[in-house]
């Protein structure tokens, strides 16, 4: 599996890491615990089979909108097979066009998996952007929303999406996409 991902600008990754670490030494699940050199802040835009060659160059030009605004905004609980505590990103339309372009290049292409080789839940009108902070074969966040997030991320954080990478889930290898 081959996804697209964005970056966030400095900061921004450091804001989520406080909070990778925040959860870690309260006791719960935390990318904090992820240390694969490739483990870094990231929003995923889409997933297929493969990123062949004509794919890439489509998306590749679609990130050319880069950067973007970013907004972390409230925290999202996603439950399934795993578990998953996430901070919320605000889809902006840049960021909503972004993801549909790179979305559609994907599942135009029959060497990437076409539309059937897509992960649904990336799609258009599905796809709930976010910034996973943490994972768990359990319900583990049982605590309110405040607790969560340290103090001074409580309230919304500003930053920008600046770059892209593909992430190689086969090889644990990533690729730079942009700039």
């Amino acid at each position: 599996m081959r996804t697209v991902e964005l970056l966030p600008d400095g900061a921004a990754e450091l804001a989520v890491r406080r909070a990778w670490r925040h959860l870690a030494a309260a006791g719960m699940p935390s990318q904090e615990a992820h240390t694969h050199p490739t483990n870094r802040p990231h929003l995923t835009l889409a997933a297929a089979g493969a990123l062949p060659d004509a794919a890439r160059e489509k998306v590749t030009e679609a990130l050319a909108a880069l950067p973007l605004g970013l907004c972390l905004d409230g925290l999202l609980r996603f439950a399934g097979r795993t578990h998953v505590l996430a901070w919320a990103v605000r889809p902006d339309p840049e960021l909503l066009r972004l993801h549909e372009a790179v979305w559609r290049a994907l599942a135009a292409s029959p060497e990437a998996g076409g539309s059937g080789g897509t992960n649904p839940l990336h799609a258009p009108g599905r796809w709930v952007p976010h910034i996973t902070l943490g994972r768990s074969r359990r319900p583990a966040w049982n605590r309110p929303d405040a607790e969560l997030l340290p103090a001074g991320l409580r309230e919304p954080v500003r930053g920008r999406l600046t770059a892209a990478r593909s992430y190689d889930s086969a090889t644990r290898t990533t690729e730079v996409l942009a700039p």
